[in-house]
């Protein structure tokens, strides 16, 4: 690897707002607010919209797709799909 081309690797604490929730972790992303962490030591932060603890996929709160209901819509639209072959 060539020197100065690659970004610098460091710790860096992921927010998520809607969830109030936080974590350290390494990144190459950078910011220019920072947060005092647990550890004692000051950090960049990173705002984000979603993460793990409020993405309804890991929370259990994702919705089911009614996808009998757009079977039947299909059906209905382009005729039935138990004819044969017409003749």
């Amino acid at each position: 690897m060539q020197k100065d081309k690659q970004p610098a690797y460091q710790q860096v604490v992921f927010r998520d707002r809607s969830a109030g929730y936080a974590f350290l972790t390494r990144s190459t992303a950078t910011s220019d607010h920072t947060i005092d962490w647990d550890d004692g030591g000051t950090y960049p932060v990173i705002d984000v919209e979603i993460s793990s603890e409020s993405h309804p996929f890991y929370t259990g709160k994702a919705r089911v797709v009614d996808s009998e209901g757009q079977v039947a819509k299909f059906e209905r639209r382009y005729g039935d799909g138990d004819k044969g072959p017409e003749a």
